[in-house]
């Protein structure tokens, strides 16, 4: 018999505010549905197990999603424990509505803080009214001689409530979509949710399922024909859409390599193998599961963002939450499922939390330990790794003390010898200076300098590169000081003077730079420009163009703030005495000197950083007229 009931709390105001609240999030609707589906079968198991409950024989436990078009329902249904009238009274139309409300109030008044809610969870049943004019259930308990109940209600304050039709334990809900939701009429809309909340919920869930059927192939791959000349067809089953059982829920030693590799391509869509991964397995002090994969970086000059799926018991709750799983972390690719973790709770909350911060710190400390495992066992892949993985080691140095710590000892610097070396290993110049390039093309003139005296440098090519720089010199002030290549002559580049020169030789080969200085600086148009004289062992070089380090890092500084207009440090020219060209200038005619000048000058500012379009146009010129004197 049919009879109304109220609404035990006031619900009228509850779903208009939900729904534009939960505006950009409204599929998670369909997450809790099915999240409900679920917990009603491992109810059920949970009972079997302790001799509660008897099912039948061959009980197969799963979640159906149905889609009916014309009759605009969208169908959850599961085979779990069920409920019985009283229950139906207790559980949806009390605690159910008490709880959505108590979420709701508890969060409604905090606009910034519900925002930042992980995962929405906690509306559970009420959810379904967020894209429902009505919903209904038809539900039978598990226990003997439970009679099918079936509910509705407009989501306000009244329900009815009679009985029902389903002859099978367990719930079915019925979503009568709205004119506006129609989107969760559509089965791509649909899967395209269940595979990113339900991909790995712990029982089988189908969509639309229905036996197909589909042609017989013999071995040379014809169809198979009967007797009466029709084509041979099998019954096909319909699959699952989510995997009951992920790969992270195993123990490392049941997985190969092959199946890491597989499972990485299944739930990133990314078909570059990923270098390494690590695989957590954690059950004290916290329950915890997880891979986190090491992936190939196809833009070394930047660092990739990652994708890092955080899970509690197989549902998905987000992507990132760098709350719960360090910053740096991010750049990898992994899932974390973490069932300890408190849902419903705000990022500030997770913030603050110390259990929160007791996974975090677990998971960086194995992520460290990988990384010495493999240095320690496997020191040439390890090296093999480093261009890939140099980016995020960094970026966790500079973001947690304690994994550069754990890291220092095994941080690498790639020369441009193709080299790798430790910072212990490191061959430093005089005055513990480490030379580095940040450009092995544009900087090829001065790498070829210190290769034929026998110098080395770091390659340090990444964005990251100059922050990490300047924490390695503020933690190690007295043992290391970085340089660019481009910023210092060291004396290993200078031809050794005899020390028995005399003081009228030193002064006549002074004003004899003075002299070359003055021709150069006559000919060239760059006021701020300084000048300097050097002797080099490179002979084929006739000038190099240095910017010391202190005024490079604020122009480098100035850049990442904006101000694309800011000074540039100063600039010095120096000229190599060695060089025949060079010995020549002073000599030569006015129009030739300054014909020279220039493009020495401009030769060596090509070889310190990329010219102007003016510039540019310039040189070609002056190229051009070069040749012109050639052919005479």
């Amino acid at each position: 018999m049919k009879r109304e009931g109220q609404i035990s709390v006031n619900s009228k105001n509850m779903f208009p505010i939900i729904k534009k609240w939960l505006y950009s999030d409204k599929d998670i609707f369909l997450r809790e549905i099915v999240s409900n589906g679920c917990d009603a079968i491992k109810k059920l198991e949970s009972l079997r197990g302790i001799g509660e409950a008897q099912l039948e024989d061959g009980y197969q436990p799963k979640v159906i999603v149905t889609i009916d078009s014309e009759k605009k329902q969208l169908i959850v249904s599961d085979n779990g424990i069920g409920m019985t009238e009283d229950e139906v009274e207790r559980y949806i139309t009390q605690i159910a509505f008490s709880g959505a409300e108590e979420f709701l109030e508890k969060y409604k008044e905090k606009s910034e803080e519900s925002a930042g809610i992980i995962g929405h969870f906690g509306l559970g049943f009420y959810s379904a009214f967020m894209v429902s004019d009505t919903v209904e259930i038809e539900t039978l308990s598990y226990k003997e001689g439970a009679k099918p109940v079936h509910w509705v209600s407009a989501g306000e304050d009244s329900y009815e409530i009679e009985d029902g039709t389903r002859t099978e334990h367990g719930t079915t809900i019925i979503m009568n979509i709205t004119e506006e939701e129609q989107e969760f009429l559509q089965e791509s809309r649909i899967r395209e949710i269940l595979h990113k909340y339900c991909q790995f919920m712990p029982y089988e869930i189908y969509l639309n399922p229905h036996d197909e059927e589909r042609p017989v192939y013999d071995k040379d791959g014809n169809i198979e024909k009967n007797e009466d000349g029709t084509e041979k067809k099998r019954i096909v089953k319909p699959l699952p859409i989510n995997d009951i059982h992920p790969l992270w829920l195993k123990a490392p030693k049941d997985c190969t390599d092959e199946d890491y590799k597989a499972f990485y391509q299944k739930v990133f869509m990314d078909f570059n193998e990923p270098l390494f991964w690590i695989h957590l397995n954690v059950d004290y002090p916290f329950n915890l599961k997880g891979i986190l994969y090491f992936p190939k970086q196809l833009n070394r000059m930047e660092v990739m963002p990652g994708q890092v799926k955080l899970y509690s018991n197989q549902v998905f709750v987000a992507d990132n939450i760098k709350e719960i799983i360090p910053e740096f972390l991010l750049l990898l690719k992994g899932v974390i499922d973490c069932p300890d973790m408190p849902l419903n709770v705000s990022r500030s909350f997770l913030q603050n939390d110390g259990e929160v911060q007791k996974i975090a710190q677990h998971i960086t400390k194995k992520v460290s330990d990988k990384l010495h495992q493999i240095f320690k066992n496997d020191r040439p892949s390890y090296e093999k790794y480093w261009n890939d993985i140099s980016a995020f080691i960094k970026f966790g140095c500079l973001k947690d003390e304690k994994f550069y710590d754990r890291m220092k000892d095994i941080l690498l610097f790639k020369t441009i010898d193709g080299e790798y070396k430790t910072l212990e290993e490191y061959p430093k110049a005089e005055g513990n200076k480490i030379y580095y390039v940040t450009d092995e093309n544009l900087q090829a003139q001065y790498i070829s300098m210190f290769k034929e005296n026998g110098l080395t440098a770091a390659v340090l090519t990444h964005a990251i590169d100059p922050h990490f720089i300047s924490l390695l010199e503020y933690k190690n002030p007295e043992e290391m000081k970085f340089l660019r290549i481009d910023a210092d002559l060291g004396e290993a580049l200078k031809v050794s003077q005899p020390e028995a020169e005399s003081e009228d030789a030193k002064k006549a080969q002074e004003e004899e730079n003075n002299k070359l200085i003055e021709c150069v600086k006559a000919c060239l148009p760059d006021e701020k420009l300084e000048y300097k004289v050097e002797s080099l062992k490179a002979t084929e070089t006739p000038a190099v163009i240095l910017l010391s380090e202190y005024a490079r890092r604020i122009q480098d500084m100035n850049k990442v703030l904006g101000e694309s207009f800011a000074p540039e440090g100063q600039v010095t020219l120096v000229l190599n005495s060695e060089n025949e060209i060079v010995k020549k200038i002073p000599s030569l005619t006015e129009e030739n000197r300054k014909l020279v000048c220039e493009h020495i000058y401009d030769l060596a500012l090509m070889a310190h950083k990329p010219l102007s379009a003016e510039q540019m146009s310039k040189f070609i010129a002056r190229n051009v007229k070069l040749l012109e004197l050639l052919a005479e």
